[in-house]
C-alpha cells in the first residue's frame, strides 16, 4: 500500500536524522502489533454486536461515535500534513539562507548537538544577548542582556562587544570592533562557542568537523601560552610524547571552560574571586637541572583582600560542584547567603610558594668561597625576586678558608672533614611584596640528605628585606657521593609568600649536630650504623660524635705533619747543598771562621730558600684564583644553558622569526662566554707555569 505521507528530505534538519532501515523496522513492528490487536478487537466487536442486537438505541449511538472518530482522524491527518509541509518549507528556506548569508554555527561539547543552532547575519546590524528583544537570543553563563553586535555591511561582517562583555575570537579576547573571516572561532561569555561561516564566495570545500569543541579549547590554551610543546611532551627522546605530560595537557584543556564558568559565577554572586589555571613545575627543575613532574593547579585570588590560594585539580572540581549549587539557588531567587565555613568561594589563608632559586655548589667541591645573586623563578619560569647568598668553606671554628686552601681535585677532600657556611643575605625586588605591602616572606632550603627543610625567620612589610642568616654545616668524613653531589647539584632555595597570620616553623627538630653546634650532613654511614643498634629516629651520642671528631682531626694533623716533614727534609737538603758549595769555593789561606760566624754566613741561602717557598705559595694562590674565576664563569654559563633549555618556539608563525633571531643571539653569547672562560683559564695557567719555570731557572 503506498504511503499517505510525502517523502520529506530531512538531511538538512538541525538535530534530526532518520535512517530508512530503522523506519522500515519500526513499520514492521507496528504492523505486527496490528495483527495481534485485530484478534482482540474482533472478539470485543462480536461481544459489542451481541449487545447491539438487543437494543437499536445502542446501534445509533455507536454509529454516531464512529462518524465523529472519522472526522477527528481526518482533521488530525490534515493538520499533520500541513505541519510537514510547513516543516519542509522551513528546511528549504534554511538551506537557501545557508547558501546566501553568512551565519553562526553553534559548536557543542556533545558532537550530536553541534550545528543544531544557526544564526543568520543578514544585511544591517543585529544584537545578541540574553534579552528576548535581541535578534539573536543567547543563554549561558557570562551572557549579558545585550552582549555583542554583529554587522553585515559592504561585504564584510564585524563583531563588537558591548562594554566589558567577554568576546573571544580565535582564542584571543577582543574589546573593540573586529572583522570576521570565514571559519573564525567565536566564544561569547564563558562557554558559548560558535563557528563563523562567511559569504558564499569565501567558502571552499572545508571539512567543518575538525572545528569541534576541543579545537576551541586548544586554541584558547595556545593563546594563554600552554601547549604540548610548551609542557615538554616531545622532550622524552625519539620524538615520542611523554604520556604524563599529555595527561596534564588534557587536564588543562578540560578545566579551562570550568574555570571560566567558576569565574562568571563568582562575578555574578559578587564573591570577588579570580581563578587562573596554572601548571605546577611548568618551568621548574630539580637540583640536577632535570624537569619536575607537572600537574594542573588553580590559582585563586581575592581581588579585594589580595589573598591567594592554590587549589589542586581535585579540590577545584569539588568546589565547582558546590559553587553550582549555590548559583542555582541564586537563579531561583532563593537566599544564596551561607556562613563562611560553608562558602565554596572561601578558604583560610595559607602560605604560598612563590618561586625557586638554584645555587650551583660546584665551587664548594674545590674549597672555594663564592657569592651569588640568583633569580627566584615562578612556575612559569618568570622572575619573582632576586636572592643574594654567600657560600663559604671554613674551619670548624668558622674561620673562612682562603685561596691557599683551594684544592685542584675534589678527591683531595675525600675522607676529610668539610665545614662550610650558607649565608642568606637579602631578598631583592620581590613582586609578592610589591603587590601588597602587608605581606611577608620566608625562605627555605634543604642540602644533600638533610631530612628537614631549614627556614629563615619570617619578615613582614619590608620591600627588600635584609635576612642575614648564616648556618654552618659539617661533613665529618666527606664521602665520594657527597663530593659528587657538590659537583653536579644545586642548592634549591624556595621563596614562600606569607599572608594573614600564616608562617612556616623555623625549628630544627631531630637534626644531627657536632659538639660546636654545627648541622651535620653526609651522615649516611653513621645513620646506617646507628640504625642497626638503635631505633630509627635515634641520634648518635655526644661521646660518639666527639670520638669521630677527634679521629678526623687526628687524621688531619697526621697529614699536615707528614707534609711538613717532607718539606723540612727538602729544605735541609737544599741548605746542605748550598753550604757545601760555599765551603768548596772558600780560599785555603782564609782564616777559619768560627762556627757561629759560619752559621751566619749560611743565612742568606736560607733566606733565598724561604723566598722560593714564598713564591711557590704565591703561584698556588694565583692558580686557585684562576680556578675560582673559571668556576664562577661556568656557573653563569650553566644558568644561560638552563634558560636556553626552557625556551620553546611560539605557536604563532609571525613570532617565529623574532624567536629564532633571539635564540641565535643567546646561543652566540653562550658560545662566546664558554670560549672566553676557557681562553682566560688557559692564559692564566700558562702565565703561572711560565713564572714558575723562570723561578726554577733562576734558582739553578
Amino acid at each position: 500500500m503506498p504511503s499517505l505521507w510525502p517523502a520529506v528530505p530531512l538531511q538538512g534538519v538541525p538535530g534530526l536524522s532518520v535512517s530508512p532501515i530503522s523506519a522500515h523496522n519500526r513499520a514492521k513492528k507496528i504492523r505486527n502489533k496490528a495483527v495481534v490487536n485485530t484478534s482482540t478487537l474482533t472478539k470485543e466487536s462480536n461481544a459489542e454486536n451481541s449487545k447491539l442486537l438487543l437494543g437499536g438505541g445502542h446501534s445509533r449511538t455507536a454509529e454516531h461515535g464512529l462518524r465523529t472518530d472519522q472526522l477527528t482522524w481526518a482533521h488530525q491527518l490534515e493538520q499533520a500534513r500541513e505541519e510537514w509541509q510547513q516543516h519542509y518549507a522551513a528546511v528549504a528556506q534554511e538551506r537557501q539562507m545557508m547558501k546566501t548569508f553568512p551565519h553562526l554555527l553553534n559548536v557543542n561539547e556533545d558532537p550530536q548537538l553541534t550545528g543544531v543552532l544557526k544564526h543568520f547575519l543578514q544585511a544591517g546590524s543585529c544584537d545578541a544577548g540574553r534579552a528576548a528583544s535581541n535578534a539573536i537570543t543567547l543563554q549561558g553563563l557570562g551572557i549579558s542582556d545585550k552582549h555583542a553586535s554583529f554587522t553585515n555591511s559592504d561585504g564584510r561582517v564585524t563583531v563588537t562587544p558591548h562594554g566589558t562583555c567577554k568576546v573571544v575570537v580565535n582564542g584571543v579576547p577582543i574589546a573593540t570592533k573586529t572583522k570576521l573571516q570565514h571559519l573564525d572561532r567565536i566564544i561569547l561569555g564563558s562557554s558559548s562557542t560558535y563557528l563563523y561561516i562567511g559569504f558564499p564566495w569565501e567558502r571552499g570545500g572545508e571539512d567543518l568537523s575538525r572545528f569541534d569543541y576541543d579545537f576551541f579549547q586548544l586554541e584558547r590554551a595556545a593563546a594563554e601560552g600552554v601547549s604540548v610543546d610548551k609542557l615538554g611532551a616531545g622532550d622524552s627522546g625519539g620524538g615520542n610524547a611523554d604520556p604524563s605530560v599529555l595527561a596534564v595537557f588534557q587536564d588543562y584543556i578540560k578545566l579551562m571552560p570550568l574555570v571560566a564558568e567558576a569565574n562568571q559565577m563568582s562575578e555574578e554572586l559578587k564573591k570577588e574571586l579570580k581563578m587562573e589555571l596554572k601548571v605546577k613545575n611548568l618551568a621548574s627543575s630539580d637540583s640536577r637541572g632535570c624537569d619536575l613532574q607537572k600537574e594542573v593547579m588553580v590559582k585563586v585570588t581575592n581581588q579585594r583582600t589580595h589573598e591567594v590560594w592554590i587549589w589542586s585539580k581535585a579540590k577545584f572540581i569539588n568546589r565547582k560542584f558546590l559553587m553550582e549549587e549555590l548559583y542555582q539557588r541564586f537563579l531561583d531567587g532563593e537566599d544564596s547567603h551561607v556562613v563562611q565555613e560553608d562558602d565554596p568561594f572561601w578558604d583560610p589563608v595559607q602560605v604560598v610558594h612563590v618561586g625557586s632559586a638554584h645555587v650551583w655548589l660546584q665551587p664548594l667541591a674545590y674549597c672555594m668561597r663564592f657569592e651569588e645573586q640568583v633569580a627566584f623563578l615562578n612556575c612559569d619560569g618568570l622572575e619573582e625576586a632576586v636572592l643574594h647568598i654567600h657560600v663559604t668553606p671554613c674551619s670548624p671554628a668558622g674561620r673562612a678558608c682562603g685561596e691557599e686552601d683551594v684544592v685542584i681535585d675534589p678527591v683531595e677532600l675525600l675522607g676529610k672533614r668539610m665545614d662550610f657556611q650558607i649565608r642568606i643575605v637579602r631578598c631583592l625586588g620581590a613582586k609578592w611584596l610589591k603587590e601588597d605591602a602587608e605581606r611577608g616572606i620566608q625562605m627555605g632550603y634543604r642540602i644533600y640528605n638533610l631530612p628537614y627543610t631549614l627556614y629563615t625567620k619570617p619578615v613582614w612589610k619590608i620591600m627588600n628585606p635584609q635576612i642575614e642568616e648564616s648556618v654552618q654545616f659539617t661533613a665529618l668524613n666527606a664521602s665520594q657521593e657527597f663530593l659528587n653531589y657538590l659537583q653536579t647539584n644545586a642548592l634549591i632555595v624556595d621563596l614562600w609568600g606569607l599572608q594573614g597570620c600564616a608562617e612556616l616553623s623555623c625549628s630544627q627538630p631531630n637534626l644531627l649536630v657536632t659538639g660546636e653546634g654545627h648541622i651535620m650532613v653526609d651522615t649516611k654511614k653513621m645513620s646506617t650504623v646507628t640504625d642497626t643498634g638503635q631505633t630509627a629516629s635515634a641520634q648518635m651520642s655526644e661521646l660518639d660524635l666527639k670520638l669521630l671528631r677527634l679521629e678526623q682531626e687526628t687524621g688531619m694533623l697526621r697529614n699536615i705533619n707528614r707534609a711538613l716533614s717532607e718539606e723540612n727534609a727538602l729544605l735541609k737538603e737544599s741548605l746542605g747543598k748550598t753550604g757545601s758549595g760555599q765551603q768548596a769555593h772558600q780560599p785555603s789561606g782564609t782564616p777559619k771562621i768560627p762556627e757561629m760566624t759560619q752559621s751566619s754566613a749560611q743565612s742568606p741561602a736560607a733566606r733565598e730558600m724561604d723566598q722560593v717557598c714564598t713564591q711557590q705559595a704565591s703561584y698556588d694562590r694565583e692558580f686557585a684564583k684562576a680556578l675560582k674565576g673559571f668556576y664562577q664563569s661556568m656557573n653563569v654559563a650553566r644558568g644561560k644553558f638552563l634558560e636556553l633549555r626552557r625556551r620553546k618556539p611560539p605557536e604563532d608563525d609571525q613570532m617565529l622569526r623574532p624567536f629564532v633571531h633571539q635564540q641565535s643571539q643567546m646561543l652566540k653569547d653562550f658560545g662566546e662566554l664558554l670560549e672566553s672562560s676557557l681562553w682566560k683559564l688557559k692564559n692564566d695557567v700558562a702565565l703561572i707555569v711560565k713564572k714558575k719555570r723562570e723561578c726554577l731557572l733562576h734558582g739553578e
